[in-house]
């Protein structure tokens, strides 16, 4: 698989997350009086760091991959993975703005 391929696999894996999470999550509120536009804000924020977790595969392997391009001098590796980190932090984020955007804004 090619780099860029897996950055944007990385960018909307966590951007999925992020906005599904948060509206498939806003249903919860047709058993509780609360507006479902207010709960999407709410659960969008937190969830956008289980959403970069998820969208790495899990964190064990990445930080693995990291330790071995620095002890080893595995510089392309490491560029790799830290290229996934931003990809992930990047998606959660567009996640998160597009769910603000969506709700009015906070």
């Amino acid at each position: 698989m090619s780099t860029l391929y897996d950055v944007a696999l990385t960018f909307f894996t966590a951007l999925g997350v992020v906005v599904g999470g948060s509206v498939i999550g806003s249903l919860a509120t047709v058993v509780s009086p609360d507006s479902p536009v207010h709960t999407m804000l709410v659960i969008a924020k937190p969830i956008k760091l289980w959403a970069m977790v998820v969208a790495l595969g899990g964190t064990f392997p990445t930080i693995q991959a990291l330790d071995a391009g620095v002890w080893t001098g595995e510089f392309r590796l490491l560029l790799q993975h830290l290229a996934l980190i931003v990809s992930s932090f990047l998606g959660a984020s567009a996640g998160y703005w597009l769910v603000l955007a969506l709700a009015g804004g906070e």
